[in-house]
């Protein structure tokens, strides 16, 4: 029944044959998979995976028997010279990493080079993330884009740099992390930005996944609150840094009177804009302006 609405749902759609098809998959909860992407396995001679001792059994469980070429990041050139000389072949090759979208903080990178310099179309079939998973709960209302950091470096001066590069950032910052590397990280962004927002995200779509939003200096103990949620994956999103007073500041009178009164008329990006154009003023300064503004009532 599933495979039959796959074909109905995804069926008349374009999907040549001798193409590399980037497959996203489920983070934790089966039943996000997509139509598309079970067509696009569906049609698949050979699906190259991370692992195929995780990719045989969700197969299985959405009824597929697939040849499975392991691809990972101990031999990601040699397996991607495979999958060329099947495409040379004529195959249809889909690749999955264990969870999520590929080439995320997962392998397929290198395999997708490959493939474009051998002259091979490549396909996304997009999907899960659980990044973007995290920054859809966040509620994070400053941010104008992120930083996708993934996994920070292990230890020493490496791991340091990249932590200080995160508390850096004014936009949101995007980091997984591993449950034995939680608790250091944690105490970290405590100490080098206390009151800065963050969400921790544990085990997304999972039977466990917990949420939880609040002031950096208060996550070390709310991860201790309970024993369990050491355990399992995490994504955190580091909150964008609220507008500052120096955005008006830095503001001609006239373009700061020429916001204020199209705010009280407009919506916020459309009074924005126009208080742009009318004054000449930088738009991302008139808009920090209007952020700070609105979240101070006026």
């Amino acid at each position: 029944m599933l495979q039959a609405a796959a074909a109905a749902a995804a069926g008349h759609q374009h999907h040549p044959g001798a193409t590399l098809y980037l497959v996203a998959t489920p983070i934790g909860n089966r039943a996000d998979i997509t139509l598309r992407a079970l067509y696009v396995l569906m049609r698949a001679d050979t699906v190259a995976c991370e692992d195929t001792r995780v990719t045989a059994p969700l197969l299985a469980a959405y009824g597929l028997n697939k040849p499975l070429l392991a691809l990972h990041a101990h031999n990601e050139n040699e397996a991607a010279a495979r999958v060329c000389e099947r495409l040379a072949a004529g195959e249809v090759v889909a690749f999955v990493s264990d969870a999520g979208t590929p080439g995320v903080s997962d392998p397929g990178a290198r395999l997708v080079a490959a493939a474009v310099a051998a002259g091979w179309p490549v396909t996304p079939v997009p999907g899960p993330s659980s990044a973007l998973a995290a920054l859809s709960v966040a509620g994070d209302v400053g941010a104008q884009g992120f930083v996708f950091h993934g996994f920070l470096q292990a230890k020493g001066a490496a791991r340091e740099g990249a932590l200080q590069a995160v508390a850096a950032g004014h936009a949101a910052q995007i980091v997984f992390e591993a449950p034995h590397r939680i608790q250091g990280l944690l105490a970290a962004l405590a100490q080098l930005v206390p009151a800065r927002h963050i969400t921790i995200a544990r085990e997304l779509t999972k039977q466990f996944e917990e949420v939880a939003t609040l002031p950096a200096a208060q996550a070390p103990a709310w991860l201790a609150a309970q024993a369990q949620r050491v355990r399992g994956e995490f994504v955190l999103v580091l909150h964008a840094l609220a507008p500052t007073a120096s955005a008006e500041d830095d503001l001609p009178a006239a373009a700061r009177q020429c916001l204020a009164v199209l705010l009280d008329e407009l919506p916020l990006k459309q009074a924005v804009a126009l208080a742009a154009r009318i004054s000449g003023a930088p738009r991302n300064q008139l808009y920090r302006l209007a952020l700070l503004r609105q979240s101070a009532g006026g």
